[in-house]
């Protein structure tokens, strides 16, 4: 009979799911911390790098894509909008609408959020032995396919 240890745990879908909810969650708060001092909330972090990778998108869109609702993505524009980080300009051809685009502010403050991040990540990479590192390789992409799916 299989006791539940880590190893076991982990042949089971359910144990691997688990077993990957916690890691990620942990890794997530891990590189969280690695934040500069900008104080925008999680949620306007990932908006603003969402409309950075799709410039000139509109809020309803960007509501869709980030999975929250209108007016909350209204909300966080607003506060984006207000520190200087994103603009909204009239849509090119809907006049009831608004495309929502990035600041030169917030192209430095997402680069530089991600060069922290990549630096705390890659010193904990060097602390991984060569195998580690390749297995990590491999299961990258597969980790890219599950956060789109």
């Amino acid at each position: 009979m299989l006791t539940n240890t880590p190893q076991t745990s982990l042949r089971s879908d359910a144990g691997l799911a688990s077993a990957l909810r916690v890691s990620l969650a942990r890794l997530t708060r891990r590189l969280r911390r690695q934040a500069a001092a900008h104080s925008l909330t999680p949620t306007q972090f990932a908006t603003l790098a969402a409309v950075e990778r799709h410039s000139g998108i509109t809020p309803g869109e960007l509501a869709e894509l980030e999975k929250v609702q209108p007016p909350s993505m209204t909300r966080v524009i607003a506060a984006l909008e207000e520190r200087g980080l994103v603009s909204r300009t009239p849509h090119s051809t809907d006049r009831r609408q608004v495309t929502v685009t990035v600041t030169e502010a917030a192209q430095k403050l997402l680069k530089e959020e991600r060069r922290r991040k990549e630096a705390w990540l890659t010193q904990r990479l060097k602390e991984l032995t060569p195998e580690e590192r390749a297995i990590l390789r491999q299961a990258a992409p597969i980790l890219e396919k599950l956060s789109r799916i």
